[in-house]
């Protein structure tokens, strides 16, 4: 089974996404960037879900420091965020998210999709570059 890192704040939205996934993925939560940074190098991830609206740390600090580390850099991250202005999506996937979600969640298989499709995109091996 597919492990997903949530990367949210606020337990409602936390929940809401567990009750979502939980039966078709492992799910690890965080409630910080910095936990989340710690919690990846212990527990591996196969894809993280990452607000961007987090206290100390925003989201966009949190995919800049796992993009920085070689363990991490090739981990999918998608945008789980409330940041629905034009342009928003089209910035945040600029800044490296491999695919972008609107919260609050409203149809779940705009999630699940996101991430099927981020999942079955295999990023380049080293061998490839």
């Amino acid at each position: 089974m597919k492990t997903i890192a949530v990367i949210e704040d606020n337990p409602d939205n936390r929940l809401l996404v567990r009750v979502i996934l939980e039966s078709l993925y492992e799910i690890i939560e965080y409630e910080d960037g910095f936990e989340a940074l710690t919690g990846l190098q212990k527990q591996r991830a196969d894809l993280v879900l990452l607000d961007i609206s987090l206290p100390e740390m925003d989201g966009t600090e949190v995919l800049q420091r796992i993009r920085a580390d070689a363990s991490l850099r090739h981990l999918p991250v998608i945008a789980l965020t409330a940041h629905a202005m034009a342009g928003d999506r089209e910035k945040y996937l600029a800044q490296g998210f491999n695919d972008y979600v609107t919260k609050p969640i409203v149809d779940e298989n705009l999630l699940l999709e996101a991430i099927r499709r981020t999942l079955a995109f295999e990023p380049p091996t080293e061998d490839s570059l």
